[in-house]
């Protein structure tokens, strides 16, 4: 088998709202995903018998990462000694909720089931990327989609018309430590969200006082956005000009 190199791209969240915590311990969400131009690099080659994830320019295990357990997924359905070496080269920020982990899984799925000629449909495929996270059902389908459920429920949509200006203040978001700590916030707390976009602001805000400050001081004449859990926040614009003036308040 020749090298198969492939982008995996990130996503960002137009808007996030989180409708409560249901009994499985996930969230029902009401959400808006955009696929963007920034895509992590994966290349992937045999390797007989046993599976090996490697990584460029960032720490990740070579074992207790997405992209391993999703490749040991697909292996187990194949289930004759199908091996692969898989080496990524991280250009999305991690933690950041831009779902550049989803996304690298889905991508291994999608892959692995060419060339091993699984012939999976595409729902089996999202099946089996539920299992890996709620994210990863959308980078199987790969395409622009309002969401439900836990985020696994699509209905199409055509791409915003807008460009986007990404910006990545490099503090790494747990979503795991995002959802409970918006649980927490929720409990006996009456105050208004500080954004309808997102229902992470408040939580996201107020532990990170650079932040609160950015936020607070640009937030009138930009319309800020949080993607996911966060990290990453995105302004969007359609002119150079418009996209100056953003570069500018972003601190360096």
């Amino acid at each position: 088998m020749k090298d198969i190199a492939i982008k995996s791209p990130a996503k960002i969240n137009l808007y996030l709202k989180i409708l409560g915590r249901l009994s499985n311990g996930y969230h029902e969400l009401d959400t808006s995903f955009q696929l963007i131009d920034l895509s992590d690099d994966l290349v992937f080659s045999d390797c007989s018998g046993h599976i090996s994830v490697s990584c460029d320019g960032a720490s990740i295990a070579q074992e207790n990462n997405i992209i391993f357990k999703a490749a040991k997924a697909m292996q187990s359905i194949v289930n004759n000694e199908r091996g692969i070496s898989i080496n990524v080269k991280k250009n999305i920020p991690i933690g950041a909720g831009l779902g550049g982990g989803s996304s690298n899984a889905a991508t291994t799925i999608l892959v692995l089931n060419k060339i091993w000629n699984m012939n999976l449909d595409e729902k089996e495929m999202v099946d089996i990327g539920r299992t890996m996270g709620a994210d990863v059902p959308f980078f199987i389908k790969g395409k622009n989609a309002f969401a439900g459920g836990i985020g696994d429920i699509f209905d199409p949509r055509d791409s915003i018309s807008e460009k986007v200006v990404i910006i990545d203040p490099m503090i790494f978001n747990s979503s795991k430590e995002m959802f409970d700590e918006y649980d927490s916030w929720k409990i006996g707390n009456t105050d208004a969200l500080i954004s309808e976009q997102n229902s992470f602001w408040n939580v996201f805000i107020e532990k990170n006082k650079s932040i609160k400050e950015f936020y607070q001081k640009n937030i009138k004449k930009h319309e800020i956005c949080l993607s996911g859990s966060g990290s990453s926040m995105f302004i969007k614009y359609t002119s150079d000009s418009e996209m100056r003036k953003i570069l500018k308040i972003i601190p360096s």
